[in-house]
């Protein structure tokens, strides 16, 4: 049977996790996102998806060592990043970074070893890159910082405060894993040919760069500023559905009901409130928009989907749309080396087939 772009096919069997698009559930091996995301850090979510288990306590000391380990970038690849032109987009300057890992000292690791150096690695190569672009000096990692604050403090040169690290982290344990996406099945087909982890995860980074897949929140970061305060909600939105526009970061091509990311985004916004102005404006325009989408869209469901409070946590960060989709895939390197650990340890090369529909020349 034929489905164009593979819709529908099972091609996998995974242990890691799965999306129930009618139920609006998100599962990491078997637990529920609202269940285990709260209470765990990103890093020992992390060890989850790889391992199937939270870390003990010497786990998680052993695997933070693994990770401060990760953040010192080898010389060459230091070397290769600096030489990248100015206007080298970020996703090809991380693609070209990571599949520079390929040499003795790293490729005699244990695989998941492997998946957690180039984790701890990803959000260094960003902001190397991104501070050379904006001709600012390198920010060195400060290993006193855990994954997610580290990367805001190589990023802007400040110590970021409580709020920005709750909201980002959130946003990053949320978009870890999603079931096989177009990235993730590009990670998988790769390492199904006994290739190694590091072009699965260049291949998954190639495959994350086109907008169909990575796009970023961007229009809906435009939504928000336009409303600019919670008086103007209304308003605006509504002539924006009388004119026919769409109104960003709601409605979801798989959940049929509430995004849990959002669900749990939103939560965090709500633990934070009074204590950043853009993550209050995003929980008050949800409400207002939802009501409005009831009354203009009947019957539609359209609900919030992850998009419109990432925007905000963006926002509320001031990180600029141009780390946007390079952000999602810090967190989405997760997802992939698990993927790619799982397909090496039961693996069967893929090889769907196709079907000519040229024309026959005699």
């Amino acid at each position: 049977m034929f489905q164009k772009g593979l819709k529908d096919v099972v091609a996998v069997h995974t242990e890691i996790a799965s999306v129930d698009g009618e139920k609006g559930e998100l599962r990491y091996r078997g637990i529920g996102v609202g269940n285990l995301l709260p209470t765990h850090s990103f890093e020992e979510v992390a060890y989850f998806l790889w391992n199937g288990r939270i870390p003990s306590e010497e786990e998680s000391r052993t695997l933070n060592e693994k990770m401060l380990a990760g953040r010192v970038l080898p010389e060459h690849i230091i070397a290769i990043i600096d030489a990248f032109p100015r206007e080298m987009l970020l996703m090809d300057a991380m693609r070209t970074a990571i599949s520079a890992y390929a040499h003795a000292d790293f490729t005699r690791k244990s695989i998941e070893d492997q998946a957690i150096l180039l984790t701890a690695a990803l959000p260094v190569i960003i902001a190397r890159h991104y501070r050379n672009q904006q001709e600012q000096p390198i920010v060195e990692a400060n290993p006193a910082l855990s994954h997610t604050a580290n990367y805001l403090w190589m990023l802007t040169g400040e110590l970021p405060n409580d709020v920005q690290v709750e909201a980002l982290e959130t946003y990053l344990k949320l978009t870890m894993e999603h079931g096989l996406n177009a990235s993730t099945f590009a990670a998988r087909v790769t390492i199904s040919t006994e290739s190694d982890i590091t072009s699965a995860v260049t291949s998954a980074i190639g495959t994350m760069k086109g907008p169909l897949h990575g796009g970023a929140p961007s229009a809906v970061i435009e939504l928000l500023e336009e409303i600019g305060t919670p008086e103007n909600i209304r308003p605006v939105v509504e002539k924006k559905m009388t004119s026919g526009e769409r109104i960003m970061g709601f409605g979801h091509r798989i959940y049929k009901t509430e995004d849990p990311r959002s669900i749990l985004l939103r939560d965090t916004c709500i633990s934070l409130s009074g204590q950043d102005e853009w993550l209050d404006l995003a929980t008050a325009a949800e409400k207002e928009i939802i009501a409005l989408l009831a009354t203009y869209k009947p019957g539609r469901k359209l609900y919030t989907n992850v998009e419109f409070y990432a925007a905000a946590i963006m926002r509320s960060i001031d990180m600029p749309p141009v780390l946007f989709t390079p952000t999602f895939s810090a967190a989405r390197i997760v997802g992939w080396t698990a993927h790619a650990m799982e397909q090496s340890n039961d693996n069967t090369i893929f090889r769907p087939q196709s079907v000519y529909t040229g024309e026959w020349i005699d």
